[in-house]
């Protein structure tokens, strides 16, 4: 089985609508696909709607969150949940406020870009985003759109960046208070891409050890942005902790050069989550 556990469609800022996407991880040969969109399930209906025949879809998320030390440094993070009740109330609530936040940060962000006088505005960040949620790859592509910028790559490298005057934080949740949340919604929370360091801090191997204590049930070890002594460092935690371990591309379509199916997930780790899962159940095309 060809299994990829991590994909963004323009529910949030991929650039496949959620229907292209499930076609194209048929095409590309995989067996099972996850859309694990931000902070979202917007694109789960479109996605079963269009499911190929000998597909099978994991409808999941991948939620922004936010570790805390007890000094008050923060190190954000996210956390691929799979299979989880997307009606229960505290999971509804936490997205509602996500998305929210996820609004007001990008109007913050396309704000203080064009007061430095870059040619940009909100209503053209919307237009890109269509339906989805909003994030830094839709302002990076209208950078792109408008000629300030060759690339998506080069709209972070240069503009968008943690560091830059231009980044706005955001209001994330409590890791574990997520780890707990999409326990309780009957959901299978696996800690995305955890030492992928050119993205930022990353957190320790006790903070791991406290997810897994809260409910955390894998690490996602084989992702393209983690180098492989940090592979060896994850697989050996996840022995020692009793987590599974996953592989995914973190398929963005276009904003990132990076094919479905490029990582993938061992068939006996799909099966583990599986089993793990009371919310719901995969979809089979």
């Amino acid at each position: 089985m060809r299994i990829d556990l991590h994909t963004h469609s323009t529910a949030s800022d991929g650039t496949d609508s959620p229907a292209e996407l499930v076609r194209a991880a048929r095409t590309e040969g995989l067996d099972v696909v996850a859309l694990t969109d931000h902070d979202t399930t917007g694109g789960w209906a479109e996605a079963v709607a269009a499911l190929p025949t000998g597909l099978t879809l994991l409808r999941g998320a991948e939620l922004s969150c936010v570790s805390l030390s007890p000094t008050g440094s923060r190190v954000t993070l996210h956390l691929l949940a799979y299979l989880f009740d997307p009606t229960e109330a505290a999971f509804v609530a936490e997205q509602r406020r996500l998305r929210g936040s996820r609004l007001d940060r990008g109007r913050q962000i396309v704000e203080r870009l064009a007061a430095d006088g870059y040619p940009v505005d909100w209503d053209a960040v919307r237009e890109l985003a269509g339906d989805g949620s909003v994030g830094r790859p839709h302002i990076a592509r209208l950078l792109v759109r408008v000629g300030v910028v060759s690339s998506v790559g080069e709209a972070f490298e240069r503009i968008l960046h943690p560091s830059s005057p231009y980044y706005v934080a955001k209001q994330d949740t409590e890791v574990l208070t997520a780890v707990r949340m999409v326990r309780a919604a009957g959901g299978v929370p696996v800690f995305a891409h955890p030492l992928a360091r050119h993205r930022g801090r990353v957190v320790s191997d006790e903070v791991i050890a406290e997810m897994a204590a809260a409910g955390l049930a894998g690490l996602e070890v084989d992702h393209p942005d983690q180098a492989p002594a940090d592979r060896a460092q994850l697989r050996g935690l996840a022995a020692e902790l009793g987590l599974v371990m996953t592989g995914s591309s973190d398929y963005h379509g276009v904003n990132k050069a990076v094919r479905l199916g490029a990582q993938r997930t061992d068939p006996a780790a799909y099966e583990a989550i599986v089993a793990r899962a009371s919310g719901l159940a995969p979809v089979v095309g």
